[in-house]
């Protein structure tokens, strides 16, 4: 058994009340520094971490006072341990545009030093990592890494990871030699996490915070719980942690107690770990393309703006009539207010009898909000979703208005593949994502769309092909992509929507003989051009296609009913 240390920020702060970075203490207050690893020392732990946490060069960009920092951290913890403990290269979560260069300069720095054992903390993911760590087992082959993970009460990184895949691949890695969870839970949160995932190929780790904290005159205040915490930590240890620790608001005292804890507690066997993955049969997708000659067609209806959802009923009883498979709904388009789009499904489900593919997007919500809508989903029957990031708030003061983006489109789809491994376990949710066709860089958007394809994307869904370019780009998209694939067609309405849609809406190329050809045309004219221009285009793809999303215009279900006509004709 190792035990590490516990906090070393939020008991330097409460000691001193400096709010400034604790690294820096390393340069402006060594002695203190010091006296901190002793403290620990002398509570009975056998490993420190350096204060070295957030010194990396997304934090500290100068190189040379960076370098500082991590050699006086590394010096300071050395002097301190004296013989007497492991000292680790303490090197928290990067979160910046390099992840993987910003890794590889702070272990590279840290084996100038001297640095041996090494412990990558509070990560959300392992993306960034390999090149640092095959840089430290080059230098150091027999010396010691540890990686540890921050994951919610939930068991979820802040990217939206589920923490038995993140434990199961990082225990599986040849350059790790033991992996584990810190931070953000409590004790008690983390027994619960670790008490079913069994044992590991690797050693497991388990450094939680002391509690939960609370706000007091703007100050972060944990709970005086020093015997709670020794408790629960000999729990964890019982639980098959061998590695244990403490993170936020631990302290010497809550160390000594669990040094003292740990001396009667014995740990219980643990099965293996049971492999992740859903139980339930993938197949109603495969069964949804099965039927031979027949395409399946999506259309796309907005929610309403406000609480009248007639017309959306209405519309998507016709567009079934007419021979439309699903009914997608969006989620606030161009960040215009709109009702939920999981709710307006869901109520076109119960009435219509329609399946429904609601979108969502990352925008307005973080993990928690997610995760709730998504569990309404499943209430309702519904498995499927269309994944997006969303159109950023179009608000002029932006402090009031921005959005969320709590993730991306990519880890919302980790995110909810890893909900499809344990929450939807018996009916997973089939996931969609969105490819721009019109892009101007499309080699750039295939690398993009092969990476939704990797974080659990099954279906990508286009944006309108208007252009020969586009066209090219999907015929493109078929040969490299493999999934299903669906053609948008965006049906304009009349003239002035197309002009609208040209010049305020991004990723939308219509030609210009398009929009002249309507020009001074009646309603009942405009729709004729416009069926028949995008039927043009349904004959272009239609035999890479796996199916057709065609998103109605202003209302216009009569002229997505004509255009569901023509495919279904066309199979005829």
């Amino acid at each position: 058994m190792l035990l590490f240390d516990g906090a070393f920020g939020t008991y330097y702060f409460s000691l001193t009340g400096d709010s400034a970075p604790c690294e820096l203490a390393n340069l402006n207050a060594p002695e203190r520094v010091r006296q901190i690893h002793t403290e620990y020392l002398q509570a009975g732990v056998s490993a420190l971490k350096t204060n070295t946490f957030a010194a990396n060069p997304a934090v500290i960009p100068d190189g040379a006072t960076l370098r500082a920092v991590l050699e006086s951290g590394l010096q300071l913890a050395q002097q301190a341990a004296n013989g007497k403990a492991r000292v680790f290269a303490d090197i928290g979560g990067i979160e910046s545009e390099q992840p993987a260069a910003d890794y590889q300069a702070v272990a590279q720095l840290f084996l100038e030093l001297g640095a041996r054992d090494f412990l990558f903390e509070t990560l959300s993911s392992l993306d960034g990592l390999e090149q640092a760590l095959q840089t430290i087992k080059q230098a150091v082959p027999d010396g010691m890494v540890i990686v540890s993970f921050a994951v919610s009460q939930d068991g979820y990184t802040r990217r939206g990871l589920p923490y038995r895949a993140l434990l199961d691949r990082a225990a599986r890695h040849p350059l790790i030699d033991a992996v584990g969870l810190n931070c953000v839970c409590g004790p008690s949160h983390m027994q619960q996490l670790l008490r079913g995932l069994g044992r590991l190929e690797k050693p497991l780790c388990a450094m939680p915070n002391a509690g939960y904290p609370s706000a007091l005159n703007g100050r972060v205040l944990f709970e005086d719980n020093v015997d709670y915490f020794a408790e629960k930590l000999a729990a964890l240890y019982a639980s098959g942690a061998e590695i244990l620790g403490g993170c936020c608001g631990s302290t010497p005292r809550h160390l000594a107690a669990a040094a003292n804890a740990l001396q009667q507690a014995q740990p219980l066997p643990a099965a293996t770990m049971a492999p992740s993955g859903s139980t339930a049969q993938a197949g109603w997708l495969e069964q949804a393309f099965a039927a031979p000659n027949h395409k399946l067609i999506a259309v796309e209806l907005d929610p309403p703006l406000d609480s009248d959802c007639g017309y959306v009923v209405s519309a998507a009883a016709a567009v079934q009539k007419a021979g439309a498979d699903w009914v997608t709904v969006a989620d606030s388009p161009l960040s215009r207010v709109r009702a939920d789009s999981i709710m307006t499904a869901a109520k076109i489900r119960r009435e219509v009898g329609i399946d429904v593919m609601p979108h969502l997007c990352c925008r307005d919500k973080n993990h928690i909000a997610l995760k709730a809508g998504l569990l309404g989903a499943a209430f309702e029957g519904i498995d499927r979703v269309l994944i997006i990031t969303g159109d950023p708030p179009q608000q002029s003061d932006l402090r009031r208005g921005a959005g969320v983006f709590s993730f991306n489109s990519f880890d919302l789809m980790r995110f909810l593949s890893g909900l499809n491994e344990d929450v939807f376990r018996a009916r997973p949710f089939a996931i969609a994502g969105a490819l721009n066709v019109n892009a101007a860089n499309f080699s750039a958007e295939l690398t993009r769309a092969k990476k939704k394809l990797d974080c659990g994307a099954s279906m990508l869904f286009t944006q309108p092909i208007f252009s020969q370019a586009a066209v090219s780009n999907f015929l493109l998209a078929r040969q490299q992509l493999d999934c299903k694939l669906f053609a948008g067609i965006l049906p304009v309405a009349g003239y002035k929507n197309a002009v609208f849609l040209l010049n305020e809406v991004s990723g939308i190329e219509i030609p210009a003989s398009v929009i002249e050809a309507l020009r001074d045309k009646t309603p009942e004219q405009a729709a004729e051009i416009s069926v028949a221009y995008s039927a043009g285009i349904v004959d272009q793809v239609y035999a890479a296609a796996d199916g057709f999303y065609l998103m109605t215009p202003l209302r216009k279900t009569n002229i997505i009913r004509g255009l569901i006509e023509k495919i279904r004709r066309k199979e005829a």
